[in-house]
């Protein structure tokens, strides 16, 4: 808290060099980009960043890179995601969540059965519009910033991979919980919308939960205030997972200390025969690989016509 002694405690302290990633329980109520800057602010890290946005609404998993782990930030949020949501049947709100204002009223409820039979139309590769309050960009200003400035907004459907929806359970008359599974771009709260419009009555999402981003799960999670009851920096090891959890089916080329000198200093390699994935089947070009040395990442690589060039060169000094 600003002005404790706390707070006081962690400005005096040197900031220093973590690279990982914290596998962030979020809470309700704070934004992506406020949980980052506490995380930052406990571990007292040069750099942190987030692997793909939550809602404040929402809680569960946000995945926070530190250090030279923000390097693989964008791996990370091409990963599929789980969630669980409540759907809650009869109003529409603005925001397409339970802190919108309620602008539309339906008094038709659907069954499990009539549920069921709409699924499939929501799953696969669908074209979805985001929400009209989101971070979407319009004319190079975020689309909420637009719909809060009470401007028109417009816009247009996209791709997304809908993996895996399931009905979970009939909560009650008013709300049913579902499982989803879903690539980069989705948005849980236009889904809702869409399907409540496809039954033909109104609905928004009530709570939703985020379960899984790429490989950090909840049992791999720690709550902002586990985080803040840690004792000291050996503590704070046993929850920080290494920077290549982030690089998730990214294939590894093992490389010897002199060509992980080269690949520093920028260089390209050439290789005398192709890299091959854990099963053995060889890359094929044009593909990205991580360069490791020993047991750590010294650089994601651009494979393509018999050589390697460096494209993010990791520091652990910086």
């Amino acid at each position: 808290m600003r002005g404790s002694v706390q707070h006081k405690h962690n400005l005096r302290r040197p900031k220093i060099h973590l690279h990982g990633w914290l596998a962030i329980d979020k809470p309700s109520g704070l934004t992506s980009t406020q949980v980052v800057g506490r995380v930052r602010f406990l571990t007292c890290a040069y750099k942190a960043g987030h692997g793909g946005t939550l809602d404040p609404l929402a809680t569960g998993i946000l995945p926070v890179a530190l250090g030279e782990a923000t390097k693989t930030v964008s791996f990370v949020m091409e990963g599929l995601k789980n969630y669980q949501f409540t759907i809650r049947w009869g109003e529409r709100r603005d925001t397409d969540d339970a802190d919108g204002k309620i602008i539309a009223l339906s008094d038709v409820r659907p069954t499990g059965a009539e549920i069921q039979a709409a699924l499939p139309s929501f799953t696969g590769n669908i074209m979805q519009r985001p929400p009209t309050y989101s971070a979407v960009k319009v004319g190079g200003r975020r689309a909420y910033n637009l719909a809060r400035a009470h401007e028109k907004v417009s816009l247009a459907p996209r791709p997304i991979l809908i993996k895996r929806l399931r009905l979970v359970d009939l909560v009650d008359e008013n709300h049913s919980l579902f499982e989803l599974e879903c690539g980069k771009g989705g948005y849980v709260r236009a889904l809702a919308r869409d399907l409540a419009m496809s039954l033909g009555t109104e609905g928004h999402v009530s709570s939703l939960r985020r379960t899984r981003v790429g490989p950090f799960t909840l049992e791999k999670a720690i709550s902002l205030a586990q985080l803040e009851g840690l004792d000291d920096s050996a503590a704070l090891t046993k929850w920080l997972l290494p920077l290549v959890e982030g690089l998730a089916g990214v294939p590894h080329l093992r490389i010897s200390a002199e060509q992980a000198a080269q690949l520093r200093n920028g260089q390209a390699i050439s290789l005398l025969r192709a890299p091959v994935h854990d099963d053995g089947v060889r890359v094929e070009a044009p593909a990205v690989l991580c360069a490791v040395f020993a047991t750590r990442p010294v650089a994601l690589v651009d494979f393509r016509a018999g050589q390697i060039r460096p494209t993010r060169v990791f520091n652990y000094a910086a």
